[in-house]
């Protein structure tokens, strides 16, 4: 199970993040015919889905796990050499990815609809999407350990199911459960607001819903560089 950790020093951080994780696969799962952006479990079963029923969106569902391995990796490394030189490096990622989610939003409205997510304008668009998630999921795994994930909703219900089991049944640290059980509900609650809003907004804005989460992105890159 997870590791009892303390509470999180920036709530705020943590719905922002969330928010954002659900906002954006949402409107690139929707805009770029069922790509996920920052869910590799679920490309991999549209993957097949598109394979067994000929639909479009083969390539960029095969591309989409390389390159998402591949963002991560490269911050990995240049994780250290940033740290080493005295720079703000959790500062400088969040930036990255806000950067992404510019390229993301430009590329998407200024180059969508996208009916064919294999044709190179949407692998394009697609990819700075990818990026941007990559960053989000490396950058909690390595920088923002204290927080639960902010894109992967399943390991957050499995444990809030549990600890809400726990508390009821009276078992284990029950201080350090609720602390953990109120962390992991506002990641839920916030990326679960995050798919509706972006759903409501793409039904309306189209691609321009993804000014949103470049909004949110820069928020919590103001926020950590006032810490």
């Amino acid at each position: 199970m997870v590791t009892l950790v303390p509470e999180t020093k920036h709530p705020p951080m943590l719905w922002l993040l969330s928010f954002n994780g659900g906002f954006v696969d949402t409107a690139g799962f929707i805009g770029l015919q069922g790509l996920f952006t920052a869910h590799v479990t679920g490309n991999f079963v549209t993957l097949g889905a598109a394979l067994v029923f000929g639909t479009k969106g083969v390539v960029a569902k095969l591309i989409a796990l390389p390159e998402f391995m591949a963002v991560i990796a490269i911050a990995h490394l240049a994780g250290p050499v940033l740290t080493a030189r005295g720079l703000p490096t959790l500062r400088i990622m969040l930036v990255g990815k806000v950067l992404f989610l510019i390229a993301f939003f430009v590329l998407a409205v200024t180059l969508g609809p996208f009916p064919d997510s294999d044709a190179p304008p949407a692998l394009m668009t697609g990819f700075c999407g990818i990026a941007a998630m990559a960053l989000q999921n490396g950058i909690q795994r390595v920088h923002l350990t204290h927080l639960p994930p902010t894109t992967l909703m399943t390991g957050n219900t499995t444990q809030v199911v549990l600890d809400a089991v726990d508390l009821l049944m009276g078992r284990g640290d029950q201080a350090a459960m609720r602390a953990r059980f109120r962390r992991m509900s506002v990641s839920i609650v916030g990326f679960a607001a995050g798919c509706a809003v972006a759903a409501l907004l793409y039904a309306f804005a189209g691609f321009w819903c993804l000014c949103v989460p470049v909004a949110v992105g820069g928020v919590t890159a103001i926020m950590r560089a006032h810490d």
